[in-house]
């Protein structure tokens, strides 16, 4: 089968803004993957490891996720059971002047400094989220101006709303319902801060205390991918991250970087990956935006 490109496709609106899926209940083949896009994730029915980044969340009905889009993340499911979810991906630039005029709220703040952030709706603020998603869907359905701008406007009230939970303190509730997932948690948690590392089952057997067998065996049945798949997409998503930050970057240097010995391998893997080697990449970043590695040294 051929692997799912890192860089997912998205059809959305007719301004190029919002790509919005009402309630979906599509099976999923759990991948890693990344995007340069926002998203809102709201989570309706069925049981769900989400693994973001190095953490994993125990999903329950109810659970709204905001994403920065650019961190791995995976959907681990129960196939026995629907597994229901509204998605909505968005273009920060593209929005950016619809939401923030003159005397408004940046909505999009909790994006751009929580990065990626649980919150767990219930009672009425989860019926008032469900209320927002129905209604963008009903614009939605619509395709018509009217409905196009309706539903804008009410994804920006959905953003608002998000901003408005975000400043409320979230409870403290445990995160993990089993010492199964707390260990993967533990491991992520190693792989994320050692992933350019020369890493190996027994390194991190060392590092937990727990048999290598079963280390493999739970993580893979946590999130729904092994081990070495998870640090060889890692790495080549800081070397995409890299490559976007400073296209002057030769390919030798940021496969080294990300912790690949031989650019070879680097570049094979990069290939089966993205669906194009590295060399192509960072040609597309530089014609992209030539400028993008000054403007990253000087914010003004």
């Amino acid at each position: 089968m051929k692997q799912q490109p890192f860089l997912l496709p998205t059809a959305f609106d007719r301004k190029g803004m919002i790509d919005y899926t009402y309630r979906s209940d599509a099976p999923i083949t759990p991948v890693l993957h990344s995007h340069s896009y926002y998203e809102v994730y709201y989570f309706h029915e069925g049981r769900c490891n989400y693994l973001i980044g190095d953490k994993i969340y125990v999903l329950a009905p109810g659970d709204l996720i905001i994403m920065y889009g650019m961190t791995l993340h995976c959907a681990k499911v129960d196939p026995s059971v629907p597994y229901i979810r509204s998605i909505v991906h968005f273009e920060p630039d593209a929005l950016r002047p619809f939401l923030t005029p003159p005397h408004t709220i940046n909505v999009l703040q909790p994006f751009e400094e929580l990065k990626n952030h649980r919150l767990r709706l219930r009672g009425e603020v989860k019926e008032e989220a469900e209320r927002i998603l129905a209604f963008m869907h009903l614009q939605q359905q619509r395709q018509d101006r009217i409905g196009d701008n309706r539903m804008r406007l009410a994804f920006a009230d959905l953003l608002y709303f998000v901003y408005e939970q975000c400043l409320q303190p979230l409870r403290s509730r445990p995160e993990f319902p089993s010492d199964k997932e707390q260990t993967v948690q533990e491991m992520i948690s190693y792989l994320e801060n050692h992933y350019a590392d020369d890493l190996s089952l027994e390194t991190l057997q060392q590092h937990i205390h727990l048999s290598k067998t079963y280390l493999a065996k739970i993580f893979k049945e946590v999130t729904g991918v092994t081990i070495f798949e998870f640090v060889y997409r890692r790495r080549i998503n800081q070397a995409r991250i890299l490559f976007l930050l400073d296209s002057q970057l030769s390919v030798t240097e940021v496969g080294f970087r990300v912790g690949f010995k031989h650019l070879a391998h680097f570049s094979r893997m990069f290939k089966r990956l993205i669906g194009i080697t590295p060399e192509q990449y960072r040609k597309q970043t530089k014609q992209a935006d030539p400028g993008i590695a000054s403007r990253q040294q000087d914010p003004n």
